[in-house]
């Protein structure tokens, strides 16, 4: 990889170049990359809905929360040293940046590795937990198992997509999604079908496309940084010392993006429990088309909040108010826009998107299609707390952005899931998180200063 010269990187200045084409700037190829991810995730599901059946939709479905757990604990290192590099690099301090650097890299890789290997060991036991049918169990298992080494690569490809943006190179990190995803699709494509290798197919093609960018990242990391770089850690009792106290507050800047995974992952474990209780196997594979459609609304509001970001971040920390304002208002207005968008498309192509990864005609694919316009609700209210929850994150104000996670992840959520299917079913299923999003909103807009 040759190293990038600085007239050939993206031109950025976070505290002076214009805030609104600054914001887009990011804005795009962090949308583009995000889209993309999504999109083999679905790309994935159709393969497997397709080539194997709705039973291991039902049990990726069963799994997925893995992926999230992971995911939110790469989004709390990724978000939370954003923040923490871009106000020490807003001053000038760029060896504190580079080290916070260092530290999320290390010690959050140290946390998934020992977690897989974990979960390896006690497999069968996790499966149960996360509710798996005796009907599904060996079809948990056999895409567990070549899952977990591409939860590390995931670590390592989210954090990097953070700190390379910072470093100013979007585009790039735009790239560590497209790419692996192009790859993802082809040997999903291959390994599924002409290898007929199953459910363990889509799982390998996974890990070798995580694999993949978690590679781009390192050869970026050494070769192409132009600002931030990894500096070698001393082992000494202080430098450990300063170590945990670093990832500490790196975690509590990005509690609530770990949360905001959670909260999907919560949406995943009650609704599994409560479609399993209420419509069996068919009714978690149905739960799963939702599942599978709702991460590109949630990448979409996510770029958005990741593209304001550094921007609010870098401004907060030069105190310059104007700036942090400014972008706070095209998030939001951005937000509002794509939740729209996102909602108009569920509830009106809801036919043919579930056609997608199921047989029409099979009693899944009905449950499906009589529920995901109901689901899509959720979207407009998610992107406008998505965008408010990340303004709060990026001026440190992270007990307001964790509470309000609290509330959409698990406060409103259970209950909402638990009890609406008792008043309403099974539609009170599919409304649980449209609800849950409209009462978080309202919680926002009633408490804010």
């Amino acid at each position: 990889m040759k190293k990038l010269k600085n007239k050939e990187r993206d031109s950025i200045d976070f505290g002076k170049s214009r805030v609104e084409p600054l914001f887009h700037s990011i804005f795009y190829p962090t949308l583009l990359s995000m889209v993309f991810a999504s999109l083999f995730t679905v790309a994935d599901g159709i393969f497997v809905g397709q080539g194997v059946g709705s039973n291991a939709l039902a049990a990726i479905n069963i799994v997925a929360p893995l992926f999230l757990i992971t995911t939110g604990i790469a989004l709390m290192f990724g978000a939370g040293v954003s923040v923490v590099a871009s106000i020490h690099l807003s001053k000038g301090n760029n060896r504190a940046a580079n080290i916070n650097i260092t530290q999320a890299f290390e010690v959050a890789t140290l946390l998934i590795t020992i977690l897989a290997v974990t979960i390896y060991f006690f497999r069968i036991p996790f499966l149960r937990l996360l509710g798996c049918s005796d009907a599904l169990l060996s079809l948990g298992e056999q895409y567990l198992i070549p899952i977990l080494p591409g939860c590390i690569f995931i670590i390592i490809q989210i954090i990097g997509t953070f700190v390379i943006r910072l470093d100013g190179s979007p585009k790039y990190a735009a790239s560590l999604e497209v790419i692996p995803g192009f790859l993802n699709i082809f040997l999903d494509w291959l390994f599924v079908f002409p290898l007929q290798m199953g459910i363990a197919g889509s799982a390998i093609a996974s890990t070798i496309s995580c694999a993949a960018a978690a590679g781009m990242v390192i050869g970026y990391m050494l070769l192409n940084t132009r600002t931030v770089k990894m500096i070698r850690l001393k082992l000494t009792l202080t430098s450990l010392y300063l170590t945990a106290r670093n990832t500490g507050y790196m975690a509590r800047s990005g509690f609530s993006s770990m949360l905001g995974e959670l909260a999907m992952s919560m949406i995943l474990l009650t609704g599994n429990y409560v479609f399993m209780k209420g419509l069996g196997e068919d009714g978690v594979a149905a739960f799963s088309v939702a599942c599978y459609l709702y991460p590109i609304v949630f990448m979409v509001n996510n770029s958005v909040a990741q593209s304001a970001q550094p921007i609010i971040s870098f401004n907060y920390g030069t105190g310059n108010k104007y700036r942090v304002q400014r972008a706070f208002r095209i998030s939001i207005r951005t937000a509002a826009i794509c939740g729209v968008i996102a909602t108009t498309v569920l509830t009106l192509g809801a036919k043919p998107l579930v056609a997608l990864f199921l047989i029409e005609g099979s009693k899944a694919h009905e449950i499906a299609i009589a529920g995901l316009p109901l689901f899509a609700y959720s979207a407009i209210f998610f992107a406008l707390n998505v965008a408010i929850i990340g303004y709060y994150q990026a001026i440190e104000q992270n007990v307001r952005a964790t509470v309000y996670m609290l509330l959409r992840g698990l406060l409103f959520l259970v209950p909402a899931f638990l009890l609406m299917p008792a008043f309403i079913f099974p539609q009170g299923m599919w409304l649980a998180v449209p609800v849950t999003e409209c009462m978080t909103l309202g919680v926002i807009l009633l408490t804010k200063k």
